[in-house]
């Protein structure tokens, strides 16, 4: 489990778009399990096992809650689902309870989850996460991450950016920090949380919120 940080501007969601395919790479190489992926479009890189969540979530709100998590089967394309629907409401039971409601009636931390729902759905061998803790509950926030290393405990790879870096920091392996497009820092995470330069920058008050 791997965070990218940084200031906002930084290019974290650049880069996640441009791995998923969404924003075309300028140059340089991609590689998905020794497949190169830069070029290829993003519903043929979901079919190789890579899911985007995305920022602000994203949901189809005119459709159920189970109709958005069957959308996500359509990467599966052939592939066993690694993540059959009990275990999607294992992880969020709430939406057990909601699996009839329309996708745009429920609050932000619900549609976090159907978001992250609907991607498991597509059985993701990398699983990239686009600032997961926007405008959630302190409570939810923990609910979603309890979750994420529940998935990586289980051998789920995840990539994800975070904009409260001391909480992507103390729930990562490993670590990036870019600024203006390029990585500055990097580094085991339990590393860069104690990293002065990390810390001044990165771990202040903006972090906190």
């Amino acid at each position: 489990m791997v965070a990218l940080i940084g200031p906002n501007g930084a290019g974290k969601s650049t880069l996640l778009n441009c791995i998923s395919g969404v924003v075309a790479a300028s140059s340089g190489s991609i590689a998905l399990q020794g497949h190169e992926i830069a070029g290829v479009s993003p519903w043929n890189i979901s079919r190789l096992g890579l899911q985007q969540v995305p920022e602000g979530r994203q949901v189809w709100p005119e459709m159920t809650v189970m109709e958005n998590l069957q959308l996500g089967t359509t990467a599966l394309r052939g592939r066993n689902a690694s993540y059959p629907l009990e275990r999607i409401f294992d992880l969020f039971p709430i939406l057990v309870q909601r699996k009839d409601q329309l996708a745009g009636s429920l609050s932000g931390g619900q549609q976090q989850m159907l978001a992250i729902g609907r991607a498991l759905m597509g059985s993701p061998r990398l699983l990239l996460l686009d600032e997961p803790s926007l405008g959630l509950a302190p409570l939810v926030v923990k609910q979603v991450f309890d979750a994420l290393s529940a998935l990586n405990k289980d051998g789920l790879t995840i990539l994800l950016v975070e904009q409260n870096s001391k909480l992507a920091l103390s729930t990562t392996h490993r670590a990036y920090v870019i600024e203006q497009g390029r990585i500055v820092h990097e580094g085991l995470s339990s590393q860069l949380q104690d990293d002065p330069q990390v810390i001044a920058h990165y771990l202040g008050h903006a972090a906190d919120r």
